[in-house]
């Protein structure tokens, strides 16, 4: 990872502005190797980046030969559910995002040609806007994934189960593994990721088997498994702190995140197969053709990491992502963060989408200005109905 161009950014701005002397503004500092730009160029996409420690949502894009990224406040980002393929999302309309934070999860909607008016106006081609929020509690949400019938499912790692959300509950548990005998908030086996299939959730990954409160970490540093569901059958085992399980073109796929690789997973056998390592503790995957875009983060100085072997070598790690071949193993490109952000969790892609700005809902923390989406004059009367309607608008002209 020699191969670098340095850039300047801070948590509001897109890269190489300067810092805003305003507001209390994190510098983060970030260098990308010469082909990622055009890398995300030929694959017509953005990312979506969420950075839990820093608590942010990066935009990254790239444009004309630039790399463009933009970060929105969310605090502890962690799991983001990228917009269904079939955007019927219950309880809304058109495509949307979930961002999972420590108390809330947050919902995004596309704005449409809204995107066109985003300042600098003609600049993103698809914007998501902040409209709803549920409170879950504190349930360390990790990665959240949209159902084939519209749910958004949640790996609740604190009551070690899968949730679905419910307008008069804060979450409704679903599935848990076969040996974590009550629901409790104890993070038994830190259940962490989720890999979908035909709507459903398929696989997941935990750190460990146990059913004792935060018993996973006697064990951390070989006692990671993946699971099927919903039997609750360990299909794999052996890993050191895994995360982040993904079908893709047939492929089982796996970050053994401890270990630092990439690894491939054969359902029938439960034969694991190294596909490439990376400098860093494994976290977020998205898969894209035979593109492989892998989340890395440097080890928090804390009990968890010790005895992990990536962790041996801390010098060594580093923050950011990583883009590899997976049927050759390569490693492609990457971009690093060299300050300002230590973890990432997850990452997503955009689509067909070269530059996607996200309006959170902190916009004065983001330095953004303010957007509001209100009905045109004509549009009331539907909404609110009738004479109520236009009562409505006189009062709105007075």
């Amino acid at each position: 990872m020699n191969d670098g161009v340095r850039s300047d950014g801070n948590g509001d701005h897109s890269a190489g502005s300067a810092p805003n002397q305003r507001s209390a503004i994190r510098q983060i500092n970030y260098r990308h190797s010469s082909k990622f730009v055009p890398l995300l160029e030929h694959l017509g996409c953005s990312l979506l980046v969420s950075t839990y420690a820093a608590g942010k949502v990066v935009s990254i894009g790239a444009e004309n030969g630039n790399l463009h990224l933009g970060f929105s406040n969310f605090q502890q980002a962690m799991g983001i559910a990228p917009p269904p393929g079939d955007p019927v999302v219950a309880g809304m309309s058109g495509s949307a995002i979930a961002v999972g934070g420590p108390n809330v999860i947050w919902f995004l909607r596309d704005g449409g040609s809204l995107a066109d008016q985003v300042d600098p106006p003609g600049t993103y081609d698809r914007v998501y806007l902040a409209r709803e929020s549920f409170v879950t509690g504190n349930i360390h949400v990790h990665e959240m994934q949209w159902g084939g019938d519209g749910q958004l499912w949640v790996v609740n790692t604190l009551f070690s189960c899968l949730s679905t959300l419910h307008e008069d509950f804060n979450f409704v548990p679903r599935w848990q593994p076969p040996f974590i005998t009550d629901l409790a908030p104890q993070d038994r086996c830190h259940l962490n990721g989720m890999a979908m299939q035909d709507g459903k959730p398929k696989y997941v990954s935990a750190l460990g088997t146990t059913d004792a409160a935060r018993g996973w970490r006697e064990g951390k540093s070989n006692g990671g498994v993946l699971m099927e569901v919903p039997g609750g059958e360990i299909i794999a085992s052996g890993f050191c702190m895994p995360h982040s399980p993904r079908l893709h073109q047939g492929n089982l796929f796996l970050l053994d995140s401890g270990r630092g690789r990439l690894v491939r997973i054969d359902p029938s056998s439960g034969e694991v197969d190294e596909v490439a390592s990376y400098p860093g503790y494994g976290r977020g995957l998205a898969l894209l053709g035979t593109y492989a875009f892998v989340g890395m983060s440097r080890a928090r100085e804390t009990s968890v990491f010790g005895g992990v072997p990536i962790c041996e070598d801390a010098a060594s790690m580093r923050c950011g992502i990583v883009v590899i071949d997976w049927t050759t193993g390569k490693s492609l490109a990457f971009l690093e963060f060299e300050t300002g952000v230590e973890e990432l969790f997850d990452v997503q892609i955009i689509p067909g989408c070269k530059r996607t700005v996200i309006c959170g809902p902190y916009p004065r923390e983001d330095e953004q200005l303010p957007v509001w989406v209100v009905p045109r004059a004509d549009q009331i009367d539907t909404l609110v109905g009738g004479s109520q309607g236009r009562q409505v608008l006189r009062n709105l002209k007075t």
